[in-house]
């Protein structure tokens, strides 16, 4: 199955078989088979490259984000309290998607500009295969501006320099002040009324890999990439100098606002693993919204760099908004999630049971990923990570051959129709699974699935085929009315 991940096919996963039976299929059915042809390549595509936005406050970075993926999707989110808190969305341009990181979120001086800059910039360019760096072109590059500049540099990733607030041909020199920053052509944009960002994008095209530069596994028998996520104090480092049996990080004060996430190669269970540490984050930061917007773009970092997120919960406390937070967050990368309760040896009886009960409630979302009980500062239970991550892994890098996905999606349909809704009752025809890492699937259908059902579906493909410690991401066509064969 791995050499089909790695083959690169056009058609997402599906062998040519596969693919050429299942093209039939949908003909038959009466679906455009170039449009058939696009919603399997978008869900078979693998991990997105990943761009990030940077630039000091009041440049124009959430309109420039806005902008790229369509205002509604920066805005509009159905899960209370995630949207400022978000820091990574889908785009496409030209018909290639990328993960776009946005730095604008949160734009308050807690630790002196200057600082406050260069954080949000290191984590987001941690995390990049590109950047765009976003300068106020009616102000002109300030210090802070060459600091990033300097960062930038350092980094050696390959940026697009964006000239902000360019609203008319009288800007345009303006723009051209910024050549002297030496990172090559200024981009001349308004972010606001759209004007350029055709052009600055096509030049993001260019900069871009492909995919992005790290292929997942590491090649064969490369150590797979864990990151240790969970809010600031839950005993991040405390489990990362268990696993490694001695002190590897060290939780210190070091000039500047923060290390960058640690690395490290680790023994466990027979196998060597790379864990993304990303604790020491409320350090030195004393505002408390301050550390929660760090924490998050410093986790989505970790999280875009890793296969699996190992997230740790405090289970002497009640689960938070932040933890559920964190775990949506892995859950819309589409990484492969243990959800590890840590400090379990502090537990009274009344404490596990309500935490069981906090589970059962708020948890509910993710009741399909592993769970390990352990104490970082004993080393308990230790020996459970490495069999819950190895079962995650593996029900993230499940496939489901056509056929067999179509006789279950038959037998499916015909024992729990759908509701019949305004005197039509839409049905499921066929689909594939035409992505793995995690598993995606399209479902071709002849009217819209409510999201009750889309739910029903994935309860019941993790009943018949596991998928234990993963997300399942489903799409759904529906037919048009136009071309149907009788």
């Amino acid at each position: 199955m791995n050499d089909q991940i790695h083959s690169g096919d056009e058609h997402g996963e599906l062998g040519d078989a596969e693919y050429a039976e299942f093209m039939e299929l949908a003909a038959d059915e009466g679906f455009d088979p170039s449009e058939v042809e696009g919603d399997l390549a978008a869900a078979g595509h693998g991990p997105l490259p990943v761009l990030a936005v940077i630039g000091r406050p009041n440049v124009g970075k959430s309109t420039l984000v806005n902008r790229i993926i369509g205002r509604r999707e920066a805005v509009v989110e159905d899960k209370p309290g995630v949207t400022r808190d978000r820091v990574t969305y889908e785009a496409e341009w030209s018909g290639r998607r990328f993960k776009l990181v946005d730095t604008g979120g949160w734009e308050q001086d807690v630790l002196g500009i200057d600082a406050s800059v260069a954080a949000q910039a290191e984590f987001a360019i941690e995390a990049a295969d590109a950047v765009v760096f976003v300068v106020d072109a009616q102000v002109g590059a300030t210090d802070t501006d060459e600091a990033v500049v300097k960062l930038l540099r350092r980094a050696g990733k390959p940026v697009v320099l964006c000239a902000n607030k360019v609203d008319g041909p009288s800007g345009e020199a303006d723009a051209a002040t910024l050549w002297a920053l030496g990172l090559g052509e200024p981009h001349p944009v308004s972010a606001l009324h759209g004007r350029g960002t055709g052009d600055m994008l096509d030049e993001v095209l260019k900069a871009l890999p492909e995919a992005p530069a790290q292929t997942f596994g590491g090649g064969v028998g490369g150590p797979r990439r864990i990151a240790l996520i969970g809010r600031p104090n839950v005993g991040k480092s405390s489990l990362l100098n268990k696993v490694a049996g001695e002190a590897r990080v060290v939780v210190d004060e070091l000039a500047g606002t923060t290390r960058d996430p640690v690395d490290e190669m680790i023994e466990l269970g027979g196998r060597t693993w790379k864990f993304v540490d990303t604790a020491g984050i409320r350090r030195r930061v004393h505002l408390q919204e301050g550390a929660d917007y760090y924490a998050s773009l410093r986790t989505a970092a970790a999280v875009e760099k890793a296969e699996l997120a190992v997230i740790l919960i405090d289970a002497s406390e009640t689960i938070s908004v932040q933890d559920q937070r964190i775990i949506t967050m892995a859950v819309e990368a589409g990484r492969a999630l243990v959800i590890a309760y840590n400090k379990w040896d502090n537990l009274d009886e009344e404490r596990r049971y309500y935490l069981e009960r906090e589970i059962e409630t708020e948890l509910v979302q993710v009741q399909w990923a592993p769970r390990v009980n352990v104490s970082a500062r004993t080393g308990r239970h230790m020996e459970k990570l490495v069999p819950a991550i190895e079962t995650a892994l593996a029900g993230w890098e499940t496939r489901i051959p056509t056929g067999r996905l179509n006789s279950f999606l038959g037998e499916l349909v015909a024992a729990h129709p759908h509701p019949i809704r305004g005197g039509k009752q839409p049905r499921i025809l066929f689909g594939t699974q035409a992505g793995t890492r995690p598993p995606r699937f399209v479902l071709f259908a002849s009217g819209f699935l409510e999201a009750g059902y889309r739910r029903f579906i994935e309860r019941r493909l993790r009943e018949e085929f596991g998928f234990e410690g993963t997300p399942i991401q489903i799409s759904v066509r529906v037919r048009e009315k136009r071309g149907r064969k009788k």
